[in-house]
């Protein structure tokens, strides 16, 4: 499973390959409400296909309409601005009167599509600065803890790659579905597991596996506030030799599996030999997920990475005004 603007560029790709003129649609700037955040990606093919979203949908048929207009013959990288007042913006389905910028760039070789898939299926972070008067595009390491979208009068910096980071304990069948659904929203996915009869049989591609005990890979890992961590082994001896180091770092989630029984016993025993405080402990989401009644492996991972979600946008000071999209 992609996040969403990764399968865009990966579709656009696939048409580039198939010699099929495409354009990319960057969201620049937005202001109040828009449906999508900056960055987010749309490609629209020269037959009209579309690959992504960056609205409800009224947008994307605005660029099929000027794609089949010719509106979108362009041969370098050209703004487009919707929703400039109130009664465009109910015609574009934006909420609460917003406005949304994109940058439109026709795709070509120079446009590096290809190395950039190529370093992302690699896990790396990006950043790609396009140059506003050639349509040429240059590829470098992101910088540390950059993702915002940059533009200028010359450039438009964008940073592609995961984020956020999710460093899960265990490599049981649970960790399939956590991972690839943690793959989908855009989190960089390690899993950790010493135990040669899980870790033999664990493969999921873009996902890394280590081998290492969990203690040792939570302080190579130098959680910050981008990074969850969640223990899935149901071993005492692993579990808790993640969460003793998990719980003193800055994860803004830290969580681990286990009925409440479990979590008190888990309490107890990260106070008395690891010396764990309350407030250490009060951030042990335990048992982990939201509450949803889930059962299966599948259902016990969406719910996980809905607390997870739910947690990352509070930390992120996130609030969704009455009766508009975020």
């Amino acid at each position: 499973m992609d996040n969403l603007d990764l399968s865009v560029l990966r579709t656009a790709a696939g048409w580039r390959a198939e010699s099929r003129g495409v354009v990319l649609g960057t969201i620049t700037r937005t202001w109040g409400s828009a449906p999508r955040p900056v960055g987010s990606l749309v490609a629209v093919r020269d037959d009209g296909l579309i690959a992504g979203s960056v609205s409800g949908g009224c947008i994307e048929d605005d660029l099929v309409a000027q794609l089949r207009a010719g509106s979108l013959a362009i041969d370098k990288p050209t703004p487009l601005r919707y929703g400039v007042g109130a009664e465009e913006a109910r015609r574009f389905g934006l909420p609460c009167g917003g406005t949304l910028e994109l940058m439109l760039e026709p795709l070509g070789p120079q446009s590096g599509i290809d190395e950039l898939l190529a370093r992302l299926t690699r896990g790396e972070r990006v950043r790609r600065t396009l140059d506003l008067a050639s349509g040429a595009v240059t590829l470098a390491d992101a910088e540390s803890g950059a993702d915002m979208l940059r533009l200028s009068d010359t450039q438009l910096i964008s940073h592609h790659g995961p984020q956020w980071r999710l460093l899960v304990i265990g490599a049981g069948q649970m960790t399939d579905y956590l991972a690839q659904m943690a793959l989908a929203l855009g989190y960089g996915v390690t899993v950790c597991d010493p135990r040669a009869e899980y870790a033999d049989g664990f493969a999921l591609e873009g996902v890394t596996l280590t081998r290492d005990m969990p203690d040792d890979v939570v302080m190579a890992f130098k959680p910050d506030g981008a990074t969850a961590i969640v223990a899935l082994t149901h071993d005492p001896k692993l579990d808790d030799l993640a969460l003793m180091e998990a719980l003193r770092g800055a994860a803004f989630y830290v969580g681990a599996i286990g009925s409440r029984v479990n979590q008190a016993k888990r309490r107890a025993r990260l106070a008395e030999h690891f010396g764990l405080t309350d407030e250490q402990l009060d951030r042990l989401h335990g048992p982990v997920g939201l509450d949803i009644g889930a059962r299966t492996p599948p259902e016990i991972a969406l719910s996980i990475l809905a607390e997870m979600t739910a947690v990352r946008y509070r930390a992120a000071g996130a609030r969704a005004e009455p009766g508009c999209a975020v």
